[in-house]
């Protein structure tokens, strides 16, 4: 353990958006604690994605077993299908402003949340890497929800993002000191293809990622995810360094 580098977690899942936290809390210098969470996952083979992108950056990592709080969701039961979420228009991506980047403008719930949402998932993720930064003494917590999440996922908006911060401020020993744990969210409001390119900017491992809600190894190219990380690389005129089934 570094004792002269500022620690920091980050919720490493293995797919593209919790790499690219990592490839930046590396950049700036941080000594970097990464948590994966098992939480009988579809796309189990992420974890090993996650395995070896902390390998890539010599990180500390652990893996948390949750697989028996959630209930069932399209990302833990094979029963239900994942679904391209319709809020998110034909071409899989948030609207963009002049600059290429996703729009800011609020915005409101859909009528049904997605199939994918996991009941209080981030919730808990983050109250178990709250515990473990003031265990380790690490100051910040990496977090990769971004704009295309917001609309779906009550848990991934920046107004639960900034109700967890008010809960570690005035419910934490740290925060009561004045050393409160931050929530660090660099992607809240990227779209995919923003994250992308950030990414490539940070020499991120994007090669070791997976982010198919299938796990399947090729990628299928056709689930939600699948669809919007190739839509990102096509809009950049970049090539997705993994192997797809179809895209």
């Amino acid at each position: 353990m570094d004792s002269y580098r500022e620690r920091a977690v980050v919720i490493l899942s293995g797919g593209l958006d919790s790499t690219t936290c990592m490839a930046l809390a590396d950049c700036r210098g941080e000594d970097i604690f990464a948590l994966t969470f098992a939480y009988n996952q579809r796309h189990i083979r992420e974890i090993e994605s996650a395995q070896a992108v902390a390998r890539h950056y010599g990180a500390h990592h652990q893996i948390i077993d949750l697989g028996a709080v959630f209930a069932a969701s399209a990302l833990t039961s094979a029963e239900i299908r994942p679904e391209v979420a319709s809020f998110l228009g034909a071409a899989g991506v948030t609207p963009l402003d002049a600059t290429g980047r996703a729009e800011t403008t609020p915005l409101s719930m859909p009528a049904s949340i997605p199939a994918t949402y996991v009941p209080a998932r981030n919730i808990l993720f983050l109250a178990y890497a709250l515990s473990f930064a003031e265990k380790v003494g690490a100051r910040r917590i990496y977090t990769g929800v971004n704009a295309l999440d917001n609309p779906g996922y009550p848990d991934c908006r920046p107004e639960f993002i900034a109700a967890f911060q008010r809960m570690i401020d005035v419910g934490t020993k740290a925060g009561t000191e004045g050393r409160s744990v931050e929530v660090f969210t660099p992607l809240i409001e990227m779209n995919k293809a923003d994250i992308i390119r950030f990414a490539l900017e940070l020499d991120a491992p994007l090669h070791l990622t997976l982010t198919c809600y299938y796990g399947e190894n090729p990628a299928c190219g056709e689930c939600d995810s699948c669809r919007l990380r190739l839509e990102g690389f096509k809009l950049l005129g970049q090539s997705d360094p993994i192997s797809y089934r179809k895209g």
